[in-house]
């Protein structure tokens, strides 16, 4: 489908290769989670771990090539796998945590020494540098991209489809309009007429002048003409066209929502000019019941990127 939404989550993990390239025996396992949800432009967070930070300019980059609207928030983790041994840190990583505890305690006296929790938590790198996790981390975000567009793609082929629903929906409510349309013109010609006699005082057996009668039927067909409602079924038409087209499939996803928010905006301003022309109780209730479906069609566009 031609369409994305902008809704999505995906996750992916991966064990951690040791330093030397060998992925066996680490017992470490990273994981990155990417969720996206409906916004104006392109919105971007992080949440990585602090000394991961260097790697956020790269993630932004992966993003902003495949992604063109959402607020997308991308979260990475660092933790032991289920069922593997807890490591260690060696006395080299002890002794070096030591150093550093003393040296915050020689200028900081009252600051809380290291739990064994810290300790292991500052240990489990299993001395790989941010520039050791760098490529796995890239992988990884690949990967979760790849399964946030799939879902942002199976959700824009649901959307889609709810749309096109709608469209085949107002384009019977708009059938059912166009025959009411030469009723309504009449019927208001009609009632000119009747008020015009009325003004002009007129008896039941009397005759119009010719003059006050050629004016009588002027006015009555330019107002006619006014409550005429044929141009705005035209546009309305119009409009459910273009909208049926921006939804099919059309090979690349492409970034359609504002342009059919545009679309929403003009089909409730024809809806809302038909119910503002309409004389008739039933044109009255075909207007009300096309601004409840575009009500809702402008609802599910919010998502669409």
């Amino acid at each position: 489908m031609a369409t994305h939404s902008m809704t999505g989550y995906a996750s992916a993990q991966a064990p951690l290769a040791s330093p030397d390239g060998t992925t066996p025996g680490t017992g470490l396992r990273l994981g990155l989670d990417i969720r996206s949800v409906n916004s104006r432009f392109l919105d971007l967070s992080f949440r990585l771990p602090e000394e991961w930070r260097a790697h956020e300019g790269t993630l932004r980059e992966l993003l902003t090539k495949r992604l063109q609207r959402g607020k997308v928030e991308v979260r990475a983790s660092f933790e032991q796998e289920s069922g593997a041994t807890l490591a260690s840190p060696s006395p080299r990583q002890l002794q070096q945590l030591q150093n550093v505890q003393d040296a915050v305690l020689s200028w900081l006296p009252h600051a809380a020494p290291l739990s064994v929790a810290d300790v292991l938590r500052l240990g489990s790198t299993h001395g790989r540098t941010p520039e050791d996790v760098g490529p796995a981390l890239l992988a990884l975000a690949n990967t979760a991209l790849e399964g946030l567009l799939q879902a942002r793609a199976r959700e824009g082929t649901r959307l889609a489809n709810t749309l096109l629903e709608r469209t085949a929906q107002l384009r019977a409510l708009a059938q059912q309009a166009q025959p009411l349309i030469p009723q309504l013109v009449e019927q208001q010609r009609q009632k000119f007429l009747e008020r015009w006699r009325e003004a002009m005082a007129l008896g039941d057996n009397a005759v119009l002048p010719e003059a006050a009668q050629d004016r009588a039927l002027s006015e009555a067909t330019a107002f006619a003409i006014r409550i005429d409602v044929a141009e705005e079924l035209t546009r309305l038409a119009a409009h459910l066209d273009e909208i049926d087209v921006l939804l099919k499939p059309q090979g690349p996803a492409r970034s359609v929502g504002k342009r059919l928010d545009f679309l929403i905006q003009e089909l409730h301003r024809e809806a809302n000019t038909l119910g503002a022309k309409s004389a008739l109780l039933e044109l009255t209730r075909i207007s009300i019941d096309m601004k409840v479906l575009i009500e809702q069609m402008r609802e599910q566009v919010q998502n669409l990127e």
